[in-house]
């Protein structure tokens, strides 16, 4: 075996990367072993994975990277939590490294393979290279790849072990840096990666600027570490209310913003959900969607102390963006205001109580008539639909009096009947 694939085996913090069977196949091929490995499966494997996430350029260096990028270990760990920063002796072990790994990587990964697979696995274009979260993913391993490769500059182990520590920072490790949607799953208790997150952006969402200016100026706050406010979105069903969260969350991902999806259901165990994000310092929105609650649902009040007047405060790394039909959130009765109990108001009261604890309320109203049409009309210019706005308008309020009114995603499910109906 070659020295720098002797040296991979000292490795302390990236110790992970020798348990991994491509790895593992990339060192056998630079064996002394004749036959130690099959190149054209290792190779076929690296293929698949390059097609998989839509990798070009050397698959071997990228796969590396990719693995580095990823590994949740006691460095990458430490550097992405907000309590902690790696320590002296953490750093002069990463340091060591580092160092093993440039050499790898500046020797060639891909040494092993005979000359005909190198030409292949070194200069790969995969079919999906073009896609935007696929771009996103590149321009991250662009960064990895200049720091242990030295392409534009000689960086010291130290001023690698410090650009790492910022990257773990800002991107996470494991699962925060594989995926920028989650769900809650609520049985394993734990944080499931959206792999086919909605990719809708602010442009997409036709009107309401003001909601969405104030949600973004909102976000940016928060971001940036000032005060910012939890959000309750309240409005007619589809006027946009849950894509501008998700629009939001899609702007703001590369700097480090998650969003995590919970449901009504999860709130009981918001305090577990919480305990395990206040050790992040990503920033966090908890998105709860179509959130209502019955009279005899109780979770509501776990919701209300948790957001505002409980012993255990919110992280301040978490924010709580939700939905809703309801303005009051709870379900309200004639019998509240005009019942027999004493005290009315006191029931009036506790049922308001929880909107009031979000900061901000964003109200998103059902289109008139005119901006109902110009909802059409710009979806339809950006489907490149090419019908005059008399005959867009007419065609349009046909769809609207067979359907559920006008609204935004209405107007969108009219846009693609056209789409669809001008493809045949």
């Amino acid at each position: 075996m070659s020295d720098t694939c002797q040296d991979l085996n000292k490795l302390l913090i990236y110790r992970n990367l020798l348990n991994d069977r491509l790895v593992k196949g990339l060192q056998s091929l630079q064996s002394a072993t004749p036959g130690a490995c099959d190149e054209y499966t290792i190779a076929a494997e690296l293929i698949r994975w390059a097609e998989e996430n839509g990798m070009a350029g050397n698959i071997p260096e990228n796969y590396l990277l990719s693995l580095l990028r990823y590994d949740e270990n006691v460095f990458s760990n430490s550097a992405g939590k907000t309590s902690t920063q790696p320590g002296r002796s953490l750093v002069k072990i990463a340091e060591s490294d580092v160092v093993i790994l440039k050499k790898w990587l500046k020797n060639g990964v891909a040494a092993g393979f005979c000359d005909e697979v190198k030409a292949v696995v070194v200069d790969y274009h995969p079919a999906c290279e073009s896609q935007d979260k696929i771009s996103n993913i590149c321009r991250n391993l662009a960064s990895l790849r200049d720091l242990f490769l030295d392409i534009t500059t000689n960086h010291t182990p130290g001023e690698v072990v410090t650009a790492l520590t910022s990257y773990y920072d800002r991107h996470g490790c494991g699962k925060l840096a594989g995926y920028d949607a989650f769900k809650w799953d609520s049985e394993r208790r734990e944080l499931v990666g959206i792999e086919h997150s909605d990719p809708v952006q602010l442009s997409d969402i036709v009107g309401y600027e003001y909601q969405k200016n104030e949600l973004v100026r909102n976000t940016e706050a928060f971001i940036s570490g000032k005060p910012a406010n939890n959000v309750l979105l309240v409005g007619a069903r589809g006027t946009g209310k849950s894509s501008s969260v998700k629009a939001v969350a899609n702007r703001y991902s590369d700097k480090g913003l998650r969003i995590i999806e919970i449901a009504k259901s999860d709130c009981k165990q918001l305090p577990e959900i919480m305990t395990a994000l206040r050790q992040w310092s990503k920033k966090f929105i908890l998105f709860i969607d179509d959130l209502s609650f019955e009279e005899h649902e109780a979770e509501y009040k776990i919701l209300k102390s948790l957001i505002d007047g409980g012993v255990e405060v919110r992280p301040d790394n978490v924010l709580i963006y939700a939905t809703s039909n309801r303005r009051n959130l709870i379900k309200e009765t004639w019998d509240d205001r005009e019942g027999s109990e004493l005290h009315r108001q006191d029931t009036v009261n506790e049922k308001i109580s929880l909107a009031d604890r979000f900061g901000i309320t964003l109200f998103y109203t059902l289109p008139n008539q005119e901006e109902y049409f110009k909802i059409v009309e710009e979806i339809a210019r950006k489907n490149s639909i090419c019908l005059t706005n008399v005959e867009l308008r007419s065609a349009a309020l046909r769809w609207e009096m067979s359907h559920s009114g006008r609204s935004g995603r209405i107007a969108k499910q009219f846009i693609d009947y056209l789409a669809g109906d001008i493809a045949n």
